[in-house]
């Protein structure tokens, strides 16, 4: 029988996070969920582990870090979403605290873990989440859409400095995600989910179970020679 594995998944009191460290539990492993706010009301709901944590903090991470001890598997999960504006409008301060969040934070606590599984000899695997928006623009949404590009050159970069280490480093790039946040912002039926699902081939916003599966394939020995690449779980919306 595989021992259990200790997976700190970042962001895991939200929406997709809760799915991806259900997913985790599921099969045995020893998760530990990480936020900023809510960790502990969610690990209590998974009968899972927790750690309160601010990614963009060196403090707050390096006492997490001691809190949780070895980790196996680390997933990127914490993000800033739902600051948005056109390339004309978007304030200065608001670009730098999406790139603060999303690729400066994603690269802190991928510094900070990898280290410690390489002191450790933990062959380890990192599993960031990116977005297709990285690669497929749409008005209004490039800070986000810039910082996820930058997730994915960042898992590029750590996978191929990590290899010589035994660490894969790999990454998700889901299109919009049926959260139950996105449910309410665009309800079944409504102008705004319609125009998106005429962009989706497959007519359907991508479930986050479907994204959890995608994390946990690429944490897995199924994935154990795939590292440095991304993968989207869009229904086919990059085809467009």
């Amino acid at each position: 029988m595989t021992a259990a594995r200790t997976v700190l998944i970042t962001g895991g009191a939200g929406g997709i996070g809760r799915a991806i460290a259900a997913a985790f539990t599921a099969l045995g492993d020893d998760v530990v969920v990480a936020d900023i706010h809510g960790a502990a009301e969610a690990a209590a709901e998974l009968g899972a582990r927790a750690v309160d944590l601010d990614i963009t903090d060196e403090d707050s991470l390096s006492r997490a870090l001691d809190a949780v001890g070895r980790v196996d598997v680390l997933v990127n999960n914490a993000g800033l979403l739902t600051v948005h504006g056109r390339l004309l409008d978007l304030p200065a301060a608001d670009m730098l605290r999406i790139l603060t969040t999303n690729v400066h934070g994603t690269f802190l606590v991928t510094q900070h873990v990898a280290r410690r599984m390489v002191d450790a000899g933990v062959r380890g695997a990192v599993v960031n989440l990116s977005s297709i928006g990285g690669r497929q623009p749409t008005p209004g949404m490039g800070g986000y859409e810039s910082s996820k590009a930058a997730v994915d050159a960042l898992t590029r970069w750590s996978a191929i400095e990590l290899a010589e280490h035994g660490i894969r480093v790999n990454a998700v790039a889901p299109g919009p995600v049926l959260t139950p946040m996105l449910e309410m912002g665009l309800p079944e039926g409504s102008p705004a989910r319609e125009a998106w699902l005429a962009r989706i081939p497959l007519r359907q916003l991508a479930p986050v179970a479907q994204v959890a599966a995608a994390v946990v394939f690429l944490a897995g020995e199924s994935a154990a020679h795939i590292t440095g690449t991304s993968l989207p779980v869009d229904g086919g919306q990059l085809l467009g």
